[in-house]
């Protein structure tokens, strides 16, 4: 399935040069959710380690707001990322070419005034700002991603269509996850388990490091140490609080949902239907036009808070999402935007208890005028396995 939202880069283009001619003589934009969003040029999957390329300072997308973007790339990103024959006005960095020069040609190209303004993307490398300073001793940094947040906030039906597909192959990658798990298996078999199953489904891998949150009276809750973590046995009673997501045409998924390894007890149980009992809440307010992100979160928080959990809730509800997994405004205390339609949002409560039972659920939300919508509905029964 080709992305809809391909069509609509000419167009959010001129969106954003539009917007820019408001904040900045100039724009860079890397390899990013950016520049994906706005071009296509697709990010690959991520490295533990840095790897270089000659030049990798200016590699991305350069425009002012009448002229560009020109893409340039180093001759390893154009090659190995398949992108030299990209549709559009690109200019390779080889290998023993002086990357000062190729940007100060384009820089020409462009006639900036003498004390130029520089939109650079919030993910653009230091590297990239030395450089920058270096030939245009003058300039003045302002952020492109700030600007861009105008156009990235509300999705399309286009855009929240990709994300319902992400939904299905994370959902799908659950179901098949769920066959294979047994009491005694470590979480490190589960883990690999679910990045396989995503990639399987359709995924270009986990749209964010796929994690786990078990709990039980003899299985005390581990954040971080993952080289511990990940090889202690899974013994009943505890409970198992899966966050993963796919990543689909360039856009991040966000799933959690909780399974019991042995028959839950009554507290266990009343954990989980708590957790689930917030999340129909927060939904239930997430009204476009009528609720703040701040308020949204209140809403699912108070039944927790009211059943004497509140201290486990340790989060905030949720965020927003898209390109990248976790996008502003947040579904949290002290954020206050309003809501509008077509903004897409987590909604995550949970219950985390250090040494005890413990829940989790999560789905990704449309905000509407008359209350979330939903783009999973799988396993809103507690899953046990025995």
């Amino acid at each position: 399935m080709e992305s809809p939202t391909l069509m609509n880069h000419n167009e959010r283009l001129r969106q954003y040069q539009e917007l820019l001619g408001a904040s900045a003589d100039l724009a860079f934009l890397p390899i990013s959710a950016d520049l994906e969003y706005l071009t296509g040029v697709p990010r690959d999957i991520p490295n533990f380690g840095v790897t270089l390329h000659p030049g990798a300072w200016l590699e991305g997308a350069w425009m002012t707001p009448s002229k560009g973007p020109v893409i340039a790339l180093p001759r390893m990103t154009a090659e190995f990322g398949g992108l030299d024959k990209l549709n559009a006005e690109l200019r390779v960095l080889g290998d023993w070419d002086d990357p000062e020069t190729l940007v100060r040609d384009i820089l020409k190209g462009f006639d900036l005034p003498m004390r130029p303004r520089v939109a650079i993307s919030d993910r653009a490398h230091a590297e990239t700002v030395v450089h920058l300073q270096k030939l245009l001793p003058e300039v003045v940094f302002v952020s492109a991603t700030d600007i861009l947040r105008n156009l990235r906030v509300i999705k399309s039906e286009d855009e929240i269509a990709i994300m319902r597909r992400a939904g299905e192959i994370t959902e799908a990658a659950f179901a098949d996850v769920l066959e294979t798990l047994k009491i005694g298996m470590t979480e490190l078999d589960i883990l690999s388990e679910v990045d396989y199953q995503l990639r399987k489904h359709g995924s270009l891998g986990p749209s964010f490091t796929t994690s786990m949150y078990n709990t039980g009276p003899n299985h005390p809750l581990i954040h971080g140490d993952r080289a511990d973590k990940w090889h202690r046995k899974l013994y009943a009673p505890t409970s198992l609080l899966f966050d993963f997501g796919a990543v689909y045409n360039g856009y991040c998924y966000d799933y959690g949902r909780t399974v019991s390894f042995g028959a839950p007890t009554g507290d266990q149980q009343r954990v989980y239907d708590l957790v689930m009992e917030a999340q129909r809440a927060g939904i239930a307010a997430l009204r476009a036009g009528e609720m703040t992100t701040e308020q949204t979160d209140a809403v699912a928080r108070k039944v927790i808070d009211d059943a004497g959990y509140g201290r486990a809730f340790r989060h905030r509800l949720g965020h927003a999402i898209g390109r990248d997994v976790h996008e502003p405004p947040f579904l949290t205390n002290g954020d206050t935007t309003p809501l509008r339609e077509g903004m897409l949002f987590t909604i995550e409560p949970s219950i985390l208890q250090s040494t005890g039972f413990s829940a989790r659920v999560e789905d990704v939300v449309v905000a509407r005028p008359g209350g979330g919508e939903k783009l999973t509905h799988g396993y809103q029964s507690l899953i046990v396995i025995e």
